[in-house]
């Protein structure tokens, strides 16, 4: 009986032991966290990085960095001056894409406004063009682009034919064209061709990893500098909670960023979210602890501030842009490349805010990329841990 009564007691004490080492160490995490938030706060350059980057890049990418063309420059020859060519010449300049300068009255002349630079592409109407559609149920219309930017002049004449097809289409009834086949086209999650639903979700994923990757990777090296690493090496603190207490306070301020992105790219983008907002912010939350991670391993093996700032940079944006997918099509990338994008964070990213935020897809669709952002995470934590140096050099 006293044993049994010797033996319940223990169990209490060490229970009691327990609990008291716990609330400890959170207060001590408490502590650390508490700390490095100051550290953020006290610095109006790191708050301006912090929340005035993520704003202006959104701003400048969503509404600069378009694949939409409009009011290009054009000038129209109609050399027919019928109904149809009329009608034509009043669509094109009516829509948003073109600003149709001057008709001009020469073929000769086209070249010459061509070299002007002021124009993008010329529209010529051939002698007898509504009599040839009438009669002869067809009828050629001349496009001449300036190809010295291939991609704005492949836009442009998709746009031009896309007009003469809708034109084609409304007379299609009256001019009875025989066995006309007329496709019909829908453009799915992105029905007005806008860039912000290809933008933004690359622009996302480059705030965030710029941002958590840059503040992270100088917060280590930045007490080496300061001197007060000592203080961190005496302390009763495993190197886990000290790198945990450094990215904890990121992860909330990043959190901000993200709703601040969203909210621009709702109401000021007009860019809506059709997928679960909660499985958005559960896949940017695991982003943004992938990118702290990599901040932290940087941190841990670079020796100053600058190092570390210019090894997140050139690590992180460069990739980004050139190797996630949003600026350029990944398949159109030599096979080398393409290899080597499967390792760039943002890639994964991409691929799961346009699933649920355009698409509206759920977890199931999205947890291979899931699971690869994770392995990531869990890679660069654990050689973060093993690169905390414990001793000065």
């Amino acid at each position: 009986m006293k044993y049994f009564i010797n033996w319940h007691e223990r169990q209490n004490v060490r229970q009691i032991s327990t609990t008291c080492f716990c609330n400890e160490k959170m207060k001590q995490l408490a502590s650390f966290v508490k700390k490095e938030f100051y550290h953020v706060f006290r610095d109006w350059k790191t708050l301006l990085m912090l929340f005035g980057l993520p704003v202006i890049q959104i701003m400048l990418f969503g509404f600069a960095l378009t694949n939409e063309i409009k009011n290009a420059d054009i000038v129209v020859v109609d050399n027919a001056h019928d109904l149809a060519s009329q009608q034509i010449t009043d669509k094109i300049a009516g829509s948003n894409f073109f600003s149709v300068r001057k008709t001009l009255r020469s073929p000769s002349q086209i070249d010459a406004a061509f070299k002007e630079g002021k124009i993008k592409l010329a529209v010529v109407f051939p002698v007898n063009f509504n009599e040839d559609l009438l009669h002869l149920n067809k009828a050629s219309i001349q496009i001449l682009a300036d190809a010295s930017d291939p991609n704005t002049a492949t836009t442009l004449v998709n746009y031009i034919s896309s007009i003469v097809s809708d034109y084609q289409s409304q007379l299609a009834p009256t001019a009875n064209v025989p066995y006309a086949i007329l496709p019909e086209v829908r453009m799915l999650y992105n029905p007005d061709l806008k860039g912000a639903p290809n933008f933004v979700p690359g622009v996302m994923a480059m705030v965030l990893l710029l941002v958590c990757v840059m503040m992270t990777s100088v917060s280590i090296v930045r007490e080496k500098e300061l001197g007060t690493m000592e203080v961190l090496l005496v302390s009763p603190v495993k190197p886990l909670m000290v790198i945990v207490s450094k990215a904890i306070p990121y992860l909330v301020l990043s959190l901000i960023n993200l709703s601040a992105i969203l909210i621009l790219s709702v109401y000021l983008l007009d860019l809506p979210i059709k997928g679960s907002l909660l499985l958005l912010f559960a896949e940017s939350a695991l982003l943004i602890v992938t990118a702290l991670s990599l901040g932290l391993l940087i941190s841990t093996i670079t020796s100053s501030q600058q190092s570390a700032m210019f090894a997140s940079m050139m690590g992180m944006m460069l990739p980004t842009m050139l190797l996630s997918g949003y600026m350029f099509p990944i398949e159109n990338m030599p096979v080398v490349l393409q290899v080597i994008s499967n390792i760039v964070p943002a890639k994964w990213y991409y691929i799961i805010v346009k699933s649920v935020m355009l698409k509206g897809l759920g977890f199931s669709s999205i947890w291979k990329e899931t699971l690869i952002l994770t392995g990531m995470t869990v890679f660069f934590a654990i050689l973060s841990l093993r690169n905390f140096k414990i001793r000065l050099e």
